[in-house]
């Protein structure tokens, strides 16, 4: 089902009502989807899940994965968090994980941000090219 323009605006306007200091607060986004889950009314439904894909899209670009091929010291998680912090701002949860895959390099996402500096990617990208 497809979100009309009132249908997504609502959402807008209840997402912003969900938010305490410009980040979402998990017990009013509960609340809404509650009772919009509750209300049974069409038009509803359309506005949860508009509101539902706004609190995931909140949620991806306050969330990084940082890939690497060996485990990074902890001065170059501090640099990484640093420079992240610099970019999407405070409060942004990184995750950081092992992918022996990446053969060496970092690989990260930040919502749909992708950063690939990996050897992998880059014989990705030629391999691409021929």
């Amino acid at each position: 089902m497809r979100a009309t323009d009132k249908e997504r605006r609502s959402a807008r306007l209840l997402f912003g009502r969900c938010l305490v200091r410009g980040r979402p607060d998990p017990a009013r986004i509960r609340l809404v989807a509650r009772r919009l889950a509750r209300s049974g009314q069409r038009t509803d439904l359309a506005v949860l899940t508009a509101f539902r894909r706004l609190v995931r899209l909140d949620r991806d670009r306050h969330s990084a994965v940082v890939e690497s091929a060996a485990s990074l010291g902890d001065d170059v998680r501090e640099d990484i968090r640093e420079g992240l912090g610099r970019v999407y701002g405070s409060g942004l949860e990184i995750q950081f994980v092992e992918n022996a895959g990446l053969i060496a390099g970092v690989h990260i996402m930040v919502g749909s941000d992708v950063y690939d500096g990996s050897v992998k990617g880059r014989l990705d990208a030629i391999e691409q090219r021929l």
